[in-house]
């Protein structure tokens, strides 16, 4: 998965991502700010290219919209797709956490660019 995050990445498909705050919150991790450059991986762990934040939201899960969905750039890119797609992943990751996924819950939206291939 991460090999073809990373290409959708390079390719510019993808300018945008999410997690879950609570995730953010278990692993003591200060959020990201604006400006902020984040080295991206593939599936070997080596570096593909380094991104730089744009914009930082905070919104539950059923605040995101149809733009943010096709700007992750995945499946088909629809917000339905999005929503079947990062439900299920939630469902797998915030247990072990001792989370389960609500409509309500706070995700961090982090829109970016590519800086440097």
């Amino acid at each position: 998965m991460a090999d073809e995050l990373s290409n959708l990445v390079l390719e510019g498909t993808k300018t945008a991502t999410c997690s879950a705050l609570w995730e953010w919150e278990a692993e003591g991790i200060q959020l990201p700010e604006i400006g902020a450059k984040t080295i991206v991986l593939n599936g070997s762990g080596e570096p593909t290219c380094i991104i730089e934040t744009t914009e930082i939201m905070i919104c539950p899960f059923s605040g995101v919209d149809a733009r943010f969905a096709y700007e992750e750039g995945e499946n088909d890119r629809s917000l339905e797709s999005w929503r079947k797609e990062h439900w299920q992943y939630f469902l797998r990751v915030l247990p072990e956490i001792g989370k389960e996924p609500t409509p309500e819950m706070l995700l961090v939206c982090e829109r970016f660019r590519v800086v440097y291939r």
